[in-house]
Parts: C-alpha cells; structure tokens; sequence
C-alpha cells in the first residue's frame, strides 16, 4: 500500500463502514441482488486499496469494483453497468447535487435506474431490508 499521511483523507486503508452497511447489503446479495461498487478513486493503486477495505470488512462482492476510466466522469461508469438502483452519497460537502452521478446521467439511462441518495457520511441503515421495497423507496 502506497505511504500517506495517517488519518488524512488519502489514508484510504483507514476507511471504516458507516453504521452497518456490511450486514445490510449482504442481506440484499441473499435476495438476489448484484451488488457493485463506484468508489471515487481512479487510480490502480487506490483502487487496489479500496478493493482491500471491502474484502477486509467482508463486504459481499469485492471484485465487483467499477470505476472512472481514463476521460470518463462517474455518469459514464453508471450508463455502462445500468445498475436498477444506485445508492450514493448526497455530496453535500464538494457541493450538492451538481456533484452527484444520478442527475448527470441521460434521461434513457435514468429510466432504467432507481436512485436513492443518502446524507454524505450518514450510512445505509436506514434503507429498507427488502430488495423489493428498495427498488420502489421513495427517498424524498
């Protein structure tokens, strides 16, 4: 793992669950659901890293990491896997929805995709356990 400063936001081997996001979404993985993951690192080796954090607290479906390729913005990683329900933060601190991948993404694409957004930082817990009622939450 490449040496960064302790606890600084690039110490992404110091990443910890919000709440209990692991029991969660093994609970929707046994419903039937593919579970993937967007993390907001691009770089091989930070990648590596995050894919060491989901392994390392059991996260279901580790291998299952998609992100940003070289020119593409995080709507184009959403377009390319057409997840049925994309989970993301609010991203409330580097500016809002402007910032979010759901409102970037075309309106064919949206069609396709339930989006939930969650507050930046404040976990999954509060979704519903049940895959089915997932796909029809309404979050507003």
């Amino acid at each position: 793992m490449p040496k960064v400063e302790k606890g600084s936001a690039y110490d992404l081997a110091s990443y910890l669950p919000v709440g209990n996001p692991v029991e969660k979404i093994h609970g929707w993985k046994k419903q039937g659901a593919d579970i993937c993951y967007l993390p907001s690192r691009r770089i091989k080796n930070e990648i590596d890293v995050i894919r060491w954090v989901l392994k390392k607290y059991h996260f279901p479906d580790s291998a299952n990491l998609f992100y940003r390729r070289q020119e593409e913005n995080y709507q184009d990683v959403a377009e390319r896997v057409l997840p049925d329900v994309l989970i993301e933060d609010d991203c409330e601190s580097i500016g809002g929805e402007p910032e979010m991948t759901y409102p970037q993404i075309k309106p064919e694409s949206k069609e396709k995709i339930k989006a939930i957004p969650v507050k930046e930082f404040g976990g999954i817990d509060h979704l519903p356990d049940d895959v089915d009622k997932l796909k029809s939450y309404n979050w507003k």
